[in-house]
C-alpha cells in the first residue's frame, strides 16, 4: 500500500507539490518495458530537444498510454488514481494524458521552468502530475517552485527547443522567472525508482541535466479532478487532441478521456 499521508495532503494543497515515496516501486520493471517499446515505437508527438552540437540525447513523447500496454497497465492496475483522489482532495479522477522523458548520460542540457497548465486545454485547481525517474536520482533532478500553483498569473509558456513563445498573445502570461536568482522556494529531492513528485498543472517546474554516467528515464502521468474543465487557449494547446469537440465549461470526454475512480 502507498501511504498517503494527513500531512502530505495540507502540504499538497499549500506548496503544490509532495514526494510520494514508492508510488510506482512494483511498476518499475513495467515501466521501463513500456519506456523501452516508446523509444522503438515513437508516436506523433516524439520530439528530440536537443540542437546540433549539444551532447546526449533528450526524447520525450506522449499521449501513448492506448497503444503501449505497459503503460495502460500501470495506469489502471497501481494506486495512482487512489493516491490522485487524496491529494486532489477530488471524489472523481481522469486520466489526461502520460509523458515519457529520457535524458541519455551526459546530457547537460536543463528541462527549462515552466508550468504545465498554462500548456494544456485544462483549468481547475483539481489537478495533479506524477513524475517518477525509472533510475536512480541521486542528485536531485525535478525541481518544484512551492506555491507556485497560487500565483494570480500564469507563467508564458514555450517551446523547449526553438525556445519561442507558445501562444502569440503574450500579455495574459508572465514571463518566465528565474527561481534560483529570485530566491523562491524550490523543492527538490533525492530519489529511487518508482518514487514519484505530484504537483500541481500550475506549480513552477524544471529539471537538471543529467551529467552523470548513466541514462534517467522518467515516466510521467497528468490526471484531473472534480473541478476540472476545458478551457480555449489563445493558440493550438499541447497535447493538441484536434478533434475533441469540447466546449468551454465541460468536463473532459471519458470516451477520450477515462474516468478511473469515482
Amino acid at each position: 500500500m502507498v501511504t498517503v499521508t494527513e500531512q502530505m495532503v495540507q502540504d499538497y494543497q499549500r506548496d503544490g507539490v509532495v514526494l510520494v515515496k514508492g508510488l510506482w516501486a512494483d511498476w518499475v520493471e513495467t515501466l521501463r518495458e513500456g519506456i523501452a517499446r516508446n523509444m522503438a515505437e515513437p508516436g506523433p508527438y516524439a520530439a528530440e530537444n536537443l540542437k546540433p552540437g549539444e551532447g546526449g540525447r533528450f526524447f520525450d513523447d506522449y499521449c501513448n498510454w492506448n497503444r503501449i500496454p505497459e503503460f495502460e497497465r500501470v495506469i489502471r492496475e497501481s494506486e495512482v488514481a487512489g493516491v490522485a483522489a487524496k491529494l486532489m482532495q477530488s471524489r472523481r479522477v481522469q486520466l489526461f494524458h502520460d509523458h515519457v522523458l529520457v535524458k541519455e548520460p551526459g546530457t547537460s542540457k536543463p528541462t527549462p521552468w515552466h508550468q504545465d497548465g498554462p500548456y494544456y486545454f485544462v483549468q481547475g485547481q483539481q489537478t495533479v502530475s506524477f513524475w517518477s525517474p525509472l533510475d536512480p536520482v541521486r542528485e536531485a533532478s525535478l525541481r518544484c517552485v512551492a506555491g507556485s500553483h497560487r500565483w494570480e498569473k500564469e507563467v508564458l509558456p514555450t517551446r523547449w527547443l526553438a525556445e519561442t513563445s507558445f501562444y502569440p498573445d503574450s500579455d495574459r502570461y508572465m514571463p518566465v522567472p528565474d527561481p534560483d536568482a529570485e530566491g523562491m522556494s524550490i523543492r527538490e529531492w533525492q530519489m529511487e525508482p518508482g518514487d514519484a513528485v505530484a504537483f500541481n498543472y500550475r506549480t513552477l517546474h524544471g529539471a537538471r541535466g543529467n551529467e552523470t554516467a548513466q541514462r534517467r528515464r522518467a515516466f510521467s502521468l497528468r490526471l484531473v479532478g472534480d473541478d476540472a474543465v476545458y478551457v480555449e487557449r489563445p493558440g493550438r494547446t499541447s497535447p493538441p487532441f484536434p478533434g475533441h469537440d469540447m466546449q468551454p465549461g465541460q468536463q473532459l470526454r471519458s470516451d477520450w478521456f477515462p474516468v478511473l475512480r469515482g
